[in-house]
């Protein structure tokens, strides 16, 4: 385009642009629309929170797994709810992009030791891996793993004191101590000890997971030495934050172990902080306090598992052993509950897959058709029941012959619904004969009152 050409002014349709320019730049030479002179009505102004897209949802397989909805997502990727079409099992399914992964330092040599890891690791209070597949094309990797309505920092989030009841806290103790002692007898250190990493079945069992910073020791080592910590910081003991060269693996899990039993039964933390450094230099101290409301044996337990010295924390057997641990728990207060789905408002967090289900196998959501509609009649007519079919003689007769007064109106719409049993009725009649109609009048009533009782009692129930 030439530069004459951009000298037809304002009168030209379309203003004409020199070479290299853009048709977003602002041109003083082209009349700005006025749009203070619309009609009124032309437009109609809606935000945006008022438009509703309500679009369906497109049920996606892949292998044998028909995918449902988001259950959550964290740095390494999401994890949604599947349904194994071959079991009918509830799965989880950790869903990770290899682009991403490079990303995050050491990002895929964490994901393949937790692979590892969980491939070899069977334990009940520790999550189970089922599967692991790998999509080349979208180089996407799929970790299936067993199913968990829920984890507990979201059960702390939801109550409004921040903390469980102590039989609660308990339980839930007992339960991570267990698989916490079971991956120290397999030479694994957690390192990442936290309520959030910790889920929930819905039969109440208690599952640890993301080992994705876990470390697994060599079996024939005789000591659990330690040189990198990638936990959270709220977590992490002393000798971390001091930046010590090496510690005690176990003990790391110890502690962060007591910051979560502190966490449950308070709903605070031992240690905080503005910031990072803040909170690093309030561990170092090692100063805490204990709320008076925490009973002595549970002051016991939490100073013995805090202690600022890693060789005179508590070991796993050592706790096990403690009288808080050991004795029973009355339920006094109420159980803090799982909170409701937050993206579907379902109290009972039921099975997201469903929709896709109904998506997948054409399901049409149509109400069916009603009675009246099926017969032709006004959705407003009463359908009435039909009359009992089965009438015996003696009902016959007296609807025919002896009908008193107040039996008109339920004769009348037995003989209305019913014509042809009275013609019948009528037919019999005649052939009856002159015998039975010179019976005794005596025995004929007793007979009606008894039959017309029925009657009444079959018109009722009708």
């Amino acid at each position: 385009m030439s530069v004459s050409e951009c000298e037809l002014g304002p009168s030209t349709s379309r203003a004409a642009f020199a070479v290299g320019g853009s048709e977003d730049e602002y041109r003083p030479d082209v009349a700005e629309f006025a749009w203070n002179n619309i009609e009124p009505g032309l437009f109609t102004r809606v935000d945006s929170a008022d438009i509703i897209f309500n679009t369906t949802k497109q049920a996606k397989i892949y292998g044998k797994y028909l995918f449902g909805d988001i259950l959550g997502e964290g740095s390494y990727g999401k994890v949604k709810e599947v349904l194994d079409t071959e079991s009918l099992c509830r799965r989880a399914i950790k869903i990770m992009k290899k682009r991403k992964l490079k990303r995050i330092p050491n990002g895929e040599s964490n994901v393949k030791k937790e692979i590892q890891l969980l491939r070899k690791l069977k334990h009940k209070n520790v999550i189970n891996l089922v599967e692991v597949m790998y999509n080349k094309e979208k180089q996407k990797t799929y970790v299936v793993m067993e199913f968990c309505v829920a984890n507990l920092q979201e059960m702390l989030d939801n109550d409004q004191m921040k903390r469980f009841p102590d039989w609660q806290s308990h339980c839930y103790f007992v339960q991570l101590i267990s698989g916490l002692e079971y991956l120290h007898s397999q030479h694994v250190v957690h390192k990442d000890i936290k309520p959030s990493n910790l889920l929930l079945t819905n039969d109440g069992t208690l599952k640890i997971t993301d080992l994705g910073v876990a470390e697994e020791l060599d079996m024939f080592s005789q000591c659990d030495a330690c040189f990198t910590s990638q936990g959270s910081p709220a977590f992490q003991p002393p000798e971390i934050s001091n930046g010590d060269d090496s510690f005690s693996g176990f003990k790391v899990d110890i502690w962060s172990s007591g910051v979560t039993l502190y966490n449950f039964c308070t709903g605070k933390y031992p240690f905080e902080g503005e910031n990072i450094y803040k909170l690093f230099e309030n561990i170092s101290r090692g100063t805490y306090t204990i709320p008076d409301h925490c009973e002595s044996q549970l002051n016991s337990l939490l100073s013995g598992m805090l202690k600022y010295n890693a060789d005179e924390r508590l070991s796993i057997q050592q706790i096990k052993s403690h009288e808080w641990v050991k004795r029973r728990h009355h339920r006094f207060e109420p159980p803090v509950k799982i909170p409701a789905n937050t993206n579907t408002d379902d109290p009972h967090r039921g099975m997201t897959v469903i929709p896709y289900l109904e998506e997948l196998h054409g399901y049409n959501d149509k109400p069916t058709q009603s009675p009246g509609e099926e017969e032709g009649l006004p959705l407003n007519q009463d359908i009435k029941p039909p009359l009992p079919q089965m009438l015996d003689s003696e009902v016959r007769t007296i609807i025919n012959n002896d009908s008193p007064a107040s039996l008109a109106p339920h004769s009348g719409s037995v003989s209305s619904a019913n014509g042809r049993v009275n013609e019948n009725n009528e037919a019999s009649n005649n052939k009856r004969g002159s015998s039975k109609r010179s019976s005794s009048k005596s025995s004929s009533q007793r007979s009606s009152r008894s039959s017309l009782q029925k009657f009444k009692s079959m018109c009722s129930q009708s």
